[in-house]
């Protein structure tokens, strides 16, 4: 491997180690409450905020860009825990709703953009292989105050404090790595550990980071698509550790 496609792989490795840095704890919280498409819904109007931004010809201007894409998170993250405390019987099909609308907005917004395609291609797999330096540091930081706002105060505890948390941390996500990442990145570790009783966290985070390893260096050598092949890496992985678990077990 020459030393491009490391200088290419090293960033966008990082960028993957920001978003399992928040992705993981928020991932086991969606299992618990049982909200399982709200990542999708809060991911997917975030997006959207990106999309009218874009409409707008801000894109320019990127602390603009992604001002509009947590305002819209917010946005969703109030709707959701709204829905959860009003709805909670019929919450999952509220949510996956919500998702479908915002998602279905941002095709309508984007139906006369001749370049459409590729900006939806964008907003889903995500252009983890091209994230800046700027990029990386921004996430870092907004990281680090949403895991001390997590650990040290009580608003994970309740609806709007939790979802407020979760839509500012997917909005910076969705930006680097795209809607099926950071779906992948939430549920695919939290689904595998599920069961798990000790050291939870620790397992969690090695099938997150392997996935990205492995999916990230499969992508170059076969010239595959890198939020794809992330997405698919991470989900073997994640087999296999549940498979070796219960034989584990078994034994």
């Amino acid at each position: 491997m020459n030393d491009i496609e490391l200088n290419i792989l090293l960033p966008a490795f990082i960028a993957g180690l920001l978003v399992l840095s928040t992705h993981i704890l928020l991932g086991m919280k969606v299992l618990e409450r049982g909200v399982i498409f709200a990542d999708l819904a809060v991911a997917q109007i975030a997006g959207l905020g990106v999309v009218i931004a874009g409409l707008l010809d801000l894109t320019d201007k990127p602390l603009l860009v992604q001002l509009i894409a947590a305002v819209s998170a917010l946005c969703g993250a109030g709707l959701l825990a709204w829905i959860e405390r009003r709805v909670p019987e019929v919450k999952e099909a509220c949510i996956g709703l919500t998702f479908v609308l915002a998602a279905s907005g941002g095709i309508l917004l984007m139906s006369r953009d001749v370049h459409a395609g590729e900006h939806l291609k964008d907003l889903l797999v995500g252009q983890i292989l091209w994230v800046s330096v700027e990029q990386l540091i921004v996430t870092a930081v907004l990281s680090a105050v949403l895991l001390a706002l997590w650990h040290w105060t009580k608003l994970k505890s309740s609806n709007l404090g939790f979802y407020g948390l979760f839509a500012l941390a997917v909005t910076a996500s969705v930006q680097l790595v795209g809607i099926y990442l950071v779906f992948a990145s939430l549920i695919v570790p939290a689904l595998a550990t599920y069961r798990v009783k000790q050291r939870r966290i620790a397992i969690a985070f090695a099938i997150g980071i392997a996935g990205y390893a492995v999916g990230l260096l499969l992508s170059a050598l076969f010239d595959l698509p890198s939020g794809a092949t992330v997405v698919w890496a991470m989900a073997a992985v994640g087999v296999i550790v549940v498979w070796l678990l219960s034989a584990r077990k078994m034994s």
